[in-house]
């Protein structure tokens, strides 16, 4: 891989991961346009802790308010003995809520995760799980706007939002597009849906990569020059993806890319047969 192709795979992954149009399924496709069979592992793990260092950034003070609250009511617990918050944290409460959601996730994650990467070169399943992602936000469009918010967010919520993170372990199936649209389908509105979906990604993505790193040999050889330009390129469009997506989201317009995940799907099968 030259740093051409580095740049335009991070670009790519950049765009694609907050994008509900799924990263996976677009990387399989331009791997295959690049003649590449599968990106190197080190630079797969590199482009997405770029695109993690984004959801950092861009969440900033969500993190910073929920590692306060946490700390707080660890402290409460350790002075008192008690383990009922003394009163309704928000910020409390969305971290058991993407806690919560992460466990589905991690257990499809572990189960499935051999499967999924033999499956990550098949520009025929990235093609067909395209479709499925473009599908689903169409029917996003139906859905009435709501007030519910963290405090009406229920446990089974996130549990349901982590199996769908979860099955988006399947290459051309959006994880962004895929839980955001299940937090509207269970009434939430488009802000905590949205919101929801990207904090939820923080442990799974960094979870997936702390897995990959042990799947490393140590006879493949890292080109840090290629994963470093990829991963600085992926963070860099990944932050304003973040944000022309919550521009669409709160508009309730999710829906708008469901023909070209429709179009790009079918383009897909076209050159995978």
């Amino acid at each position: 891989m030259n740093i051409f192709q580095a740049i335009i795979l991070g670009i790519v992954q950049g765009l694609t991961e907050f994008l509900p149009v799924s990263s996976s399924g677009h990387l399989v496709l331009v791997q295959h346009l690049f003649g590449l069979k599968e990106a190197e592992l080190f630079f797969d793990i590199s482009v997405h802790l770029g695109t993690i260092v984004a959801v950092f950034i861009f969440f900033r003070q969500d993190i910073y308010a929920i590692i306060l609250s946490v700390l707080r009511y660890c402290k409460m617990v350790f002075k008192t003995g008690s383990f009922s918050p003394a009163n309704e944290d928000s910020d409390l409460r969305l971290a058991l809520l993407i806690i919560i959601g992460s466990i589905p996730t991690a257990i499809i994650g572990l189960l499935f995760r051999k499967i999924a990467d033999q499956l990550f070169s098949s520009v025929l399943i990235a093609g067909s799980m395209l479709i499925l992602t473009g599908i689903i936000l169409f029917f996003t469009r139906f859905v009435k706007s709501s007030k519910k918010g963290i405090p009406n967010f229920s446990l089974k919520d996130a549990f349901i939002i982590g199996i769908s993170q979860g099955l988006a372990i399947m290459p051309g199936l959006s994880r962004s597009g895929t839980t955001m649209a299940t937090g509207l389908f269970l009434g939430l509105n488009h802000e905590t849906a949205a919101r929801y979906s990207f904090l939820l990604s923080i442990p799974a993505i960094l979870g997936a990569s702390l897995l990959s790193f042990g799947d490393l040999s140590g006879s493949e050889s890292v080109q840090i020059k290629t994963a470093v330009t990829g991963a600085v390129a992926s963070c860099i469009v990944g932050y304003f993806a973040l944000n022309f997506l919550f521009y669409i989201v709160r508009r309730g317009r999710l829906h708008y890319f469901s023909p070209y995940c429709i179009a790009i799907g079918i383009f897909s099968l076209i050159i995978g047969l």
